[in-house]
Protein backbone atom coordinates (compact mmCIF):
# COMPACT_ATOMS: atom_id res chain seq x y z
CA UNK A 1 0.00 0.00 0.00
CA UNK A 2 1.42 3.38 -0.96
CA UNK A 3 2.00 6.08 1.62
CA UNK A 4 -0.31 9.12 1.30
CA UNK A 5 1.67 12.27 0.55
CA UNK A 6 1.03 15.23 2.89
CA UNK A 7 0.21 18.56 1.28
CA UNK A 8 1.48 22.06 1.97
CA UNK A 9 0.77 25.49 0.56
CA UNK A 10 3.23 26.44 -2.20
CA UNK A 11 3.19 28.83 -5.17
CA UNK A 12 3.51 25.88 -7.54
CA UNK A 13 0.84 24.80 -10.00
CA UNK A 14 -2.28 23.36 -8.36
CA UNK A 15 -4.52 23.41 -11.46
CA UNK A 16 -3.39 22.40 -14.93
CA UNK A 17 -4.62 21.44 -18.39
CA UNK A 18 -2.72 20.66 -21.56
CA UNK A 19 -5.90 20.61 -23.62
CA UNK A 20 -6.49 23.32 -26.22
CA UNK A 21 -9.89 24.46 -27.54
CA UNK A 22 -10.78 22.36 -30.58
CA UNK A 23 -13.65 21.00 -32.60
CA UNK A 24 -14.99 17.48 -32.21
CA UNK A 25 -13.28 16.51 -35.47
CA UNK A 26 -9.94 17.87 -34.28
CA UNK A 27 -10.36 16.04 -30.98
CA UNK A 28 -10.95 12.81 -32.88
CA UNK A 29 -7.77 13.41 -34.88
CA UNK A 30 -5.81 13.97 -31.66
CA UNK A 31 -7.17 10.68 -30.31
CA UNK A 32 -5.99 8.84 -33.45
CA UNK A 33 -2.52 10.31 -32.95
CA UNK A 34 -2.47 8.62 -29.55
CA UNK A 35 -3.64 5.33 -31.02
CA UNK A 36 -0.89 5.31 -33.64
CA UNK A 37 1.82 7.03 -31.55
CA UNK A 38 4.08 3.94 -31.28
CA UNK A 39 3.91 3.44 -35.05
CA UNK A 40 4.80 7.05 -35.81
CA UNK A 41 7.57 7.05 -33.20
CA UNK A 42 9.31 4.10 -34.85
CA UNK A 43 8.99 5.48 -38.38
CA UNK A 44 10.34 8.88 -37.36
CA UNK A 45 13.17 7.24 -35.42
CA UNK A 46 14.14 5.16 -38.45
CA UNK A 47 13.98 8.16 -40.78
CA UNK A 48 16.39 9.99 -38.51
CA UNK A 49 18.66 6.97 -37.98
CA UNK A 50 18.92 6.26 -41.71
CA UNK A 51 19.75 9.87 -42.52
CA UNK A 52 16.58 10.43 -44.55
CA UNK A 53 15.58 13.56 -42.67
CA UNK A 54 19.11 14.90 -42.92
CA UNK A 55 19.20 14.38 -46.68
CA UNK A 56 15.80 16.04 -47.13
CA UNK A 57 16.84 18.96 -44.93
CA UNK A 58 19.98 19.50 -47.00
CA UNK A 59 18.08 19.64 -50.27
CA UNK A 60 16.90 23.06 -51.45
CA UNK A 61 14.07 21.69 -53.59
CA UNK A 62 13.20 18.55 -51.64
CA UNK A 63 13.79 14.92 -52.62
CA UNK A 64 11.59 12.34 -54.29
CA UNK A 65 11.40 8.69 -53.34
CA UNK A 66 13.41 7.94 -56.49
CA UNK A 67 16.11 10.41 -55.39
CA UNK A 68 16.33 8.84 -51.93
CA UNK A 69 16.31 5.30 -53.34
CA UNK A 70 19.24 6.17 -55.60
CA UNK A 71 21.17 7.87 -52.78
CA UNK A 72 20.53 5.28 -50.06
CA UNK A 73 20.14 2.01 -51.92
CA UNK A 74 16.83 1.34 -50.13
CA UNK A 75 13.70 0.27 -51.96
CA UNK A 76 10.85 2.57 -52.94
CA UNK A 77 8.56 0.51 -50.71
CA UNK A 78 10.76 0.86 -47.64
CA UNK A 79 11.20 4.59 -48.07
CA UNK A 80 7.54 5.27 -48.75
CA UNK A 81 6.38 3.39 -45.64
CA UNK A 82 8.72 5.39 -43.40
CA UNK A 83 8.29 8.81 -45.01
CA UNK A 84 4.52 8.67 -45.39
CA UNK A 85 4.29 8.15 -41.62
CA UNK A 86 6.62 11.11 -41.14
CA UNK A 87 4.37 13.08 -43.48
CA UNK A 88 1.31 12.29 -41.36
CA UNK A 89 3.15 13.57 -38.27
CA UNK A 90 4.14 16.89 -39.84
CA UNK A 91 7.83 16.01 -39.78
CA UNK A 92 8.03 16.42 -43.56
CA UNK A 93 5.67 17.71 -46.23
CA UNK A 94 5.16 16.63 -49.82
CA UNK A 95 5.19 19.03 -52.77
CA UNK A 96 4.68 17.49 -56.21
CA UNK A 97 6.00 14.16 -54.95
CA UNK A 98 9.09 15.74 -53.38
CA UNK A 99 9.61 15.61 -49.62
CA UNK A 100 10.64 18.75 -47.76
CA UNK A 101 11.57 19.14 -44.13
CA UNK A 102 9.18 20.91 -41.74
CA UNK A 103 9.93 22.68 -38.46
CA UNK A 104 9.27 19.56 -36.39
CA UNK A 105 11.72 17.68 -38.58
CA UNK A 106 14.32 20.38 -38.05
CA UNK A 107 13.88 20.07 -34.29
CA UNK A 108 14.39 16.32 -34.55
CA UNK A 109 17.60 16.91 -36.47
CA UNK A 110 19.11 19.79 -34.55
CA UNK A 111 17.70 19.87 -31.01
CA UNK A 112 19.90 17.89 -28.61
CA UNK A 113 17.20 17.49 -25.97
CA UNK A 114 14.80 15.95 -28.48
CA UNK A 115 17.46 13.55 -29.71
CA UNK A 116 18.35 12.49 -26.18
CA UNK A 117 14.69 11.93 -25.29
CA UNK A 118 14.12 9.90 -28.46
CA UNK A 119 17.13 7.68 -27.79
CA UNK A 120 16.19 7.21 -24.12
CA UNK A 121 12.66 6.12 -24.97
CA UNK A 122 13.87 3.75 -27.69
CA UNK A 123 16.92 2.18 -26.05
CA UNK A 124 15.86 2.15 -22.39
CA UNK A 125 12.07 2.23 -22.24
CA UNK A 126 10.36 1.03 -25.41
CA UNK A 127 10.40 -2.76 -25.07
CA UNK A 128 9.88 -2.71 -21.33
CA UNK A 129 6.87 -0.42 -21.49
CA UNK A 130 4.91 -3.38 -22.82
CA UNK A 131 4.94 -4.51 -19.17
CA UNK A 132 3.74 -1.18 -17.74
CA UNK A 133 0.35 -2.48 -16.65
CA UNK A 134 1.95 -5.38 -14.79
CA UNK A 135 4.42 -2.98 -13.18
CA UNK A 136 1.61 -0.70 -12.02
CA UNK A 137 -0.40 -3.56 -10.55
CA UNK A 138 2.49 -5.41 -8.91
CA UNK A 139 4.65 -2.40 -7.90
CA UNK A 140 7.79 -3.81 -9.49
CA UNK A 141 9.78 -2.89 -12.65
CA UNK A 142 8.30 -5.69 -14.73
CA UNK A 143 9.78 -4.31 -17.96
CA UNK A 144 13.37 -4.27 -16.72
CA UNK A 145 13.84 -7.87 -17.85
CA UNK A 146 14.16 -6.46 -21.38
CA UNK A 147 17.52 -5.02 -20.33
CA UNK A 148 18.80 -7.39 -17.66
CA UNK A 149 18.11 -9.56 -14.59
CA UNK A 150 18.30 -6.90 -11.86
CA UNK A 151 15.68 -6.06 -9.24
CA UNK A 152 16.11 -2.34 -9.99
CA UNK A 153 17.86 -0.61 -12.87
CA UNK A 154 20.31 1.07 -10.48
CA UNK A 155 21.91 -2.28 -9.68
CA UNK A 156 22.65 -2.77 -13.35
CA UNK A 157 23.66 0.65 -14.64
CA UNK A 158 27.28 -0.25 -15.30
CA UNK A 159 26.22 -3.50 -17.03
CA UNK A 160 23.43 -2.18 -19.26
CA UNK A 161 23.66 -3.12 -22.95
CA UNK A 162 25.79 -0.61 -24.87
CA UNK A 163 23.11 1.50 -26.55
CA UNK A 164 20.90 1.47 -23.46
CA UNK A 165 23.80 2.47 -21.21
CA UNK A 166 24.77 5.36 -23.46
CA UNK A 167 21.16 6.55 -23.74
CA UNK A 168 20.54 6.28 -19.98
CA UNK A 169 23.59 8.31 -18.99
CA UNK A 170 23.05 10.84 -21.79
CA UNK A 171 19.50 11.37 -20.50
CA UNK A 172 20.54 11.59 -16.86
CA UNK A 173 23.54 13.86 -17.37
CA UNK A 174 21.96 16.17 -19.94
CA UNK A 175 19.33 17.25 -17.45
CA UNK A 176 21.54 17.48 -14.36
CA UNK A 177 24.73 18.83 -15.92
CA UNK A 178 22.92 21.87 -17.26
CA UNK A 179 22.09 22.91 -13.69
CA UNK A 180 25.45 22.38 -12.01
CA UNK A 181 27.06 25.68 -13.00
CA UNK A 182 24.18 27.70 -11.54
CA UNK A 183 23.87 25.54 -8.43
CA UNK A 184 27.53 25.59 -7.36
CA UNK A 185 27.70 29.23 -6.12
CA UNK A 186 24.37 28.80 -4.32
CA UNK A 187 25.65 25.75 -2.45
CA UNK A 188 29.05 27.23 -1.65
CA UNK A 189 27.63 30.55 -0.46
CA UNK A 190 27.34 28.72 2.86
CA UNK A 191 31.05 27.74 2.71
CA UNK A 192 30.55 24.07 3.57
CA UNK A 193 33.66 22.18 4.61
CA UNK A 194 31.94 18.79 4.73
CA UNK A 195 29.55 18.19 1.84
CA UNK A 196 27.69 14.90 1.44
CA UNK A 197 26.46 13.84 -2.01
CA UNK A 198 23.72 11.23 -1.63
CA UNK A 199 23.18 9.34 -4.85
CA UNK A 200 26.63 10.30 -6.09
CA UNK A 201 26.30 8.19 -9.25
CA UNK A 202 29.45 8.62 -11.37
CA UNK A 203 30.89 11.40 -9.18
CA UNK A 204 30.28 14.23 -11.66
CA UNK A 205 28.84 16.66 -9.12
CA UNK A 206 31.51 15.77 -6.57
CA UNK A 207 34.23 16.54 -9.10
CA UNK A 208 32.69 19.94 -9.84
CA UNK A 209 32.63 20.70 -6.11
CA UNK A 210 36.23 19.62 -5.58
CA UNK A 211 37.31 21.87 -8.45
CA UNK A 212 35.16 24.77 -7.23
CA UNK A 213 36.48 24.86 -3.64
CA UNK A 214 39.90 23.52 -2.71
CA UNK A 215 38.93 23.25 0.97
CA UNK A 216 35.78 21.16 0.68
CA UNK A 217 35.75 17.50 1.69
CA UNK A 218 33.23 15.29 -0.09
CA UNK A 219 31.37 12.34 1.40
CA UNK A 220 29.83 10.22 -1.36
CA UNK A 221 26.91 7.90 -0.64
CA UNK A 222 25.50 5.39 -3.11
CA UNK A 223 25.12 1.72 -3.92
CA UNK A 224 28.37 -0.31 -4.03
CA UNK A 225 28.18 -0.59 -7.83
CA UNK A 226 28.03 3.19 -8.30
CA UNK A 227 30.57 3.94 -5.57
CA UNK A 228 33.03 1.82 -7.52
CA UNK A 229 32.46 3.97 -10.62
CA UNK A 230 32.73 7.23 -8.67
CA UNK A 231 35.90 6.09 -6.90
CA UNK A 232 37.57 5.37 -10.24
CA UNK A 233 36.50 8.74 -11.66
CA UNK A 234 37.79 10.65 -8.61
CA UNK A 235 41.10 8.85 -8.08
CA UNK A 236 42.97 12.16 -8.55
CA UNK A 237 41.30 13.57 -5.42
CA UNK A 238 42.51 11.03 -2.87
CA UNK A 239 42.35 12.38 0.66
CA UNK A 240 39.49 14.77 -0.12
CA UNK A 241 36.79 12.16 -0.66
CA UNK A 242 35.29 9.46 1.52
CA UNK A 243 32.98 6.79 0.16
CA UNK A 244 30.00 5.15 1.85
CA UNK A 245 28.26 2.14 0.35
CA UNK A 246 24.62 2.36 1.41
CA UNK A 247 21.45 0.59 0.35
CA UNK A 248 18.90 3.41 0.62
CA UNK A 249 16.08 0.88 0.99
CA UNK A 250 17.57 -0.23 4.32
CA UNK A 251 15.93 2.14 6.81
CA UNK A 252 18.51 1.22 9.45
CA UNK A 253 21.45 2.37 7.28
CA UNK A 254 22.64 5.74 8.58
CA UNK A 255 24.57 8.53 6.86
CA UNK A 256 27.78 10.12 8.23
CA UNK A 257 26.98 12.79 10.82
CA UNK A 258 27.98 16.43 11.15
CA UNK A 259 27.52 17.48 7.52
CA UNK A 260 27.64 21.19 6.67
CA UNK A 261 25.72 20.57 3.46
CA UNK A 262 23.87 17.64 1.94
CA UNK A 263 23.24 17.45 -1.81
CA UNK A 264 20.72 15.28 -3.65
CA UNK A 265 20.36 15.70 -7.41
CA UNK A 266 17.64 13.84 -9.34
CA UNK A 267 17.78 11.33 -6.54
CA UNK A 268 14.62 11.26 -4.43
CA UNK A 269 12.49 10.68 -7.52
CA UNK A 270 14.08 7.23 -7.64
CA UNK A 271 12.12 6.12 -4.57
CA UNK A 272 8.63 5.61 -3.21
CA UNK A 273 7.13 8.12 -0.79
CA UNK A 274 7.83 5.75 2.12
CA UNK A 275 11.52 5.46 1.24
CA UNK A 276 11.80 9.20 0.57
CA UNK A 277 10.44 9.86 4.06
CA UNK A 278 13.00 7.47 5.54
CA UNK A 279 15.88 9.04 3.60
CA UNK A 280 14.89 12.56 4.63
CA UNK A 281 14.72 11.57 8.31
CA UNK A 282 18.24 10.16 8.05
CA UNK A 283 19.36 13.28 6.18
CA UNK A 284 18.05 15.50 8.98
CA UNK A 285 19.86 13.37 11.56
CA UNK A 286 23.19 13.69 9.72
CA UNK A 287 22.96 17.47 9.15
CA UNK A 288 24.88 19.91 11.35
CA UNK A 289 22.62 22.30 13.29
CA UNK A 290 23.56 25.19 10.98
CA UNK A 291 23.78 23.06 7.84
CA UNK A 292 21.74 23.13 4.65
CA UNK A 293 20.11 20.47 2.51
CA UNK A 294 20.03 21.11 -1.24
CA UNK A 295 17.65 19.14 -3.42
CA UNK A 296 17.91 19.61 -7.19
CA UNK A 297 15.18 18.09 -9.30
CA UNK A 298 12.72 18.67 -12.13
CA UNK A 299 9.16 19.33 -10.94
CA UNK A 300 6.40 19.46 -13.52
CA UNK A 301 4.37 21.82 -11.33
CA UNK A 302 7.11 24.47 -11.43
CA UNK A 303 7.69 24.61 -15.19
CA UNK A 304 7.17 27.77 -17.20
CA UNK A 305 6.57 25.96 -20.49
CA UNK A 306 4.20 23.08 -21.21
CA UNK A 307 6.84 21.24 -23.22
CA UNK A 308 9.00 20.88 -20.10
CA UNK A 309 6.09 19.73 -17.94
CA UNK A 310 5.08 17.24 -20.64
CA UNK A 311 8.55 15.66 -20.78
CA UNK A 312 8.80 15.43 -17.00
CA UNK A 313 5.35 13.91 -16.48
CA UNK A 314 5.99 11.27 -19.12
CA UNK A 315 9.24 10.20 -17.51
CA UNK A 316 7.24 8.68 -14.63
CA UNK A 317 6.25 5.50 -16.53
CA UNK A 318 9.97 4.79 -17.00
CA UNK A 319 10.37 4.65 -13.22
CA UNK A 320 7.36 2.33 -12.97
CA UNK A 321 8.15 -0.13 -15.76
CA UNK A 322 11.95 -0.01 -15.87
CA UNK A 323 13.59 1.56 -12.81
CA UNK A 324 11.94 0.35 -9.62
CA UNK A 325 8.17 0.05 -9.95
CA UNK A 326 7.32 2.50 -7.15
CA UNK A 327 8.59 6.02 -7.89
CA UNK A 328 7.72 8.86 -10.24
CA UNK A 329 8.39 12.48 -11.07
CA UNK A 330 6.87 14.19 -8.04
CA UNK A 331 5.40 17.64 -7.59
CA UNK A 332 7.47 20.10 -5.56
CA UNK A 333 4.99 20.32 -2.69
CA UNK A 334 5.28 16.57 -2.17
CA UNK A 335 9.03 16.96 -1.53
CA UNK A 336 8.44 19.98 0.71
CA UNK A 337 5.81 18.19 2.79
CA UNK A 338 7.93 15.07 3.27
CA UNK A 339 10.93 17.20 4.25
CA UNK A 340 8.81 19.10 6.77
CA UNK A 341 7.66 15.81 8.30
CA UNK A 342 11.35 14.88 8.68
CA UNK A 343 12.16 18.12 10.53
CA UNK A 344 13.50 20.12 7.59
CA UNK A 345 12.23 23.65 6.92
CA UNK A 346 12.16 25.11 3.40
CA UNK A 347 14.22 28.31 3.26
CA UNK A 348 14.57 28.93 -0.48
CA UNK A 349 13.35 27.80 -3.90
CA UNK A 350 15.18 28.71 -7.11
CA UNK A 351 13.41 27.85 -10.36
CA UNK A 352 14.97 27.90 -13.81
CA UNK A 353 18.23 26.34 -12.65
CA UNK A 354 19.77 24.86 -15.77
CA UNK A 355 17.44 23.26 -18.29
CA UNK A 356 14.30 22.87 -16.16
CA UNK A 357 15.39 22.28 -12.59
CA UNK A 358 14.43 23.81 -9.28
CA UNK A 359 16.81 23.98 -6.32
CA UNK A 360 15.11 23.52 -2.95
CA UNK A 361 17.10 24.55 0.13
CA UNK A 362 16.22 23.30 3.61
CA UNK A 363 17.49 23.92 7.14
CA UNK A 364 16.79 22.10 10.38
CA UNK A 365 13.43 23.08 11.78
Amino acid sequence: MSMPLPTVETPATTSKTFAKPMSALDARFEAQKLAFAPVVFQCVRIARKWGLLERIDASADGLSIADLARDTGRSDYTLSVVLESCLSAGVVSMHEDRYRIEKTGQVLLHDELTQINFDFVQEVCYSGLMELETALVEARPAGLKALGPWQTIYRGLRDLPGDAKRAWFDFDHHYSDSAFAMALPLVFAHQPRKLMDIGANTGKWAKRCLEFDADVHMNLVDLPEQIGVARANLRDYAGRVDYFEVDMLDASATFPAGQDAIWMSQFLSCFSAETMASILRRVAASLDDDGRVFILDTFWDRQRFDVAAYCIINTSPYFTAMANGVSKMYRSQEYIALAAAAGLRLVDIRDGVGLSHSLLTFAKD
